[in-house]
């Protein structure tokens, strides 16, 4: 018997139980399962009293009706809830960082990022989530299970979460807005990389040649130079590329192909990403603006560069005289000149 008294032990948490069936209900929320099913909305629980209470949303008539958006519930608990996303009331305050919710269940799922506490683990894998919701999407990831399906393309998804965002690509909905420059994006998370190129932010730093980056997702590419072996050899000149989309563009320094034209002067580019800058000289627009005084820039590298005259920061070195420049261009034609580099 375990010192508590409890004589039934999780094997995953360490959580004591005084009865078996206790214990079978408790592995439940580790294990994510749901084997009790709704038979109208197909919609599962890990017990049969979570069950019951659900089939009671289906069978039961709402009496309770919200005065502001007429939606109906079927006890006051769930109106008085509800009525908090009108009203704005927060009334659960976390005692760490105090920040409020208008539920007591999300305090404590928000607790758990403050102790660390992960207490759902996958059997498969072995991680761990802070809650059996979380648990329940990755066991996806193990069984391929798809729930959320597209209905206009038929394409599924993991998540309701990842269908939403799906669903804005045939809506066209871009409901997130630069301040700035006004452009809209389908996802928040863009909208935030976006931003970086306003503030000229790079807050992802290469631990090896210190090179900076707008997201992790440019800085993980960019390890792989310094990480990974360099499978594709071009043809001509033996210089190796770690993917095949980096070969095809380097190649075009020998063939002399530019496939992306400007359809106002037909000035031709290597990259879709030239020809993208180079149009901002057709339109006059200037997106990148300098917090400071206000100038505004074409491209974000050249705001970056001018941002170092305000703040006196000079980061390219000479090796030889230890001289500093603002840009590398600088340094380039110092080492040259000063030098005797030919």
């Amino acid at each position: 018997m375990h010192p508590d008294g409890l004589p039934h032990k999780c094997g995953v948490c360490k959580k004591t139980f005084s009865r078996a069936v206790v214990l079978k209900k408790h592995i439940l929320t580790h294990t994510g399962e749901r084997q009790h099913k709704c038979s109208v909305c197909t919609k599962s629980f890990s017990q049969s009293n979570d069950l019951k209470r659900h089939l009671r949303t289906h069978t039961i008539e709402r009496l309770y009706e919200c005065s502001v958006c007429k939606k109906r519930f079927f006890n006051t608990g769930k109106l008085k809830v509800h009525m908090r996303t009108h009203t704005g009331e927060r009334p659960y305050e976390c005692s760490v960082c105090k920040k409020t919710f208008n539920q007591i269940g999300n305090l404590k799922v928000h607790m758990q990022t403050h102790t660390g506490e992960r207490p759902q683990q996958c059997s498969v894998c072995k991680k761990n989530f802070l809650n059996s919701g979380k648990l329940k999407v990755h066991m996806r990831t193990h069984t391929g299970e798809r729930p959320q399906q597209c209905s206009v393309c038929k394409k599924n998804f993991l998540n309701s979460g990842k269908l939403k965002v799906h669903m804005r690509m045939h809506t066209g909905e871009r409901p997130y807005e630069c301040s700035v420059c006004k452009k809209t994006f389908n996802q928040s998370g863009n909208l935030k990389v976006h931003m970086q190129t306003h503030t000229g932010e790079r807050p992802q730093q290469c631990s090896v040649c210190k090179k900076n980056f707008l997201n992790s997702g440019k800085l993980k590419v960019h390890l792989q130079m310094h990480t990974v072996k360099r499978p594709y050899e071009c043809s001509v000149c033996k210089k190796r590329f770690f993917n095949t989309g980096n070969l095809k563009v380097h190649m075009r320094t020998h063939t002399g192909e530019r496939p992306h034209e400007c359809s106002v002067c037909k000035k031709t580019f290597v990259q879709s990403g030239n020809l993208k800058a180079h149009m901002q000289t057709h339109t006059g627009e200037r997106p990148h603006e300098c917090s400071v005084c206000k100038k505004t820039f074409v491209q974000s590298g050249n705001l970056k560069a001018h941002m170092q005259t305000h703040t006196g920061e000079r980061p390219y070195e000479c090796s030889v005289c230890k001289k500093k420049f603002f840009q590398r261009g600088n340094l380039r034609v110092h080492m040259r000149t000063d030098n005797g580099e030919n």
